[in-house]
């Protein structure tokens, strides 16, 4: 969307569910609000840093599939491999390569997550010098971490073309 009209506003779920449901469709929500923050914007907008630290677009749909791929992947579920790099976006990737990519960490993050019966179980390893946590910890924990970077991809798109709204 390259249009200063704001878009609709999506919503937060509304459900009434069990826990690891309410936990994981929440953490979906703000998967696709990022998704739809970096989606339409042309290049190079798109990898444009909108701050002085460098954040753009881009980067932060890289960010988040290094995240998601090391927590439920590496850490929780103990993936035999090393850690997903959280590199810096290259003149090779592209908006829809990168959103292809996050969405299928999504995909095997969320395998990982469905496949845990028992939310107090600690997973393989941590990411932090710390006992491995639970699949509730890092639940919430990536739920923080994915809506802080969905805020800063609203002010990001809001820089770029005006569009507001989730």
């Amino acid at each position: 969307m390259t249009t200063t009209e704001p878009r609709s506003d999506l919503r937060p779920p509304g459900l009434n569910a069990d826990e690891r449901t309410t936990l994981l469709t929440f953490l979906d929500y703000l998967r696709e609000s990022v998704l739809a923050k970096a989606a339409g914007v042309p290049e190079p907008a798109v990898r444009a840093a909108g701050v002085p630290s460098g954040t753009s677009l881009l980067r932060l749909l890289k960010h988040l599939t290094a995240v998601e791929l090391n927590w439920f992947v590496w850490a929780y579920a103990g993936a035999d491999r090393e850690q997903w790099e959280d590199e810096a976006v290259s003149a090779d990737d592209t908006a829809s390569d990168l959103a292809h990519a996050y969405r299928e960490a999504v995909t095997r993050a969320n395998e990982v997550i469905l496949a845990c019966t028992d939310l107090d179980r600690p997973g393989a390893r941590s990411l932090r010098e710390t006992a491995p946590p639970s699949m509730r910890w890092v639940l919430v924990h990536m739920i923080e971490e994915t809506a802080r970077h969905a805020g800063h991809a609203d002010i990001l798109r809001e820089q770029i073309d005006g569009s507001i709204g989730r």
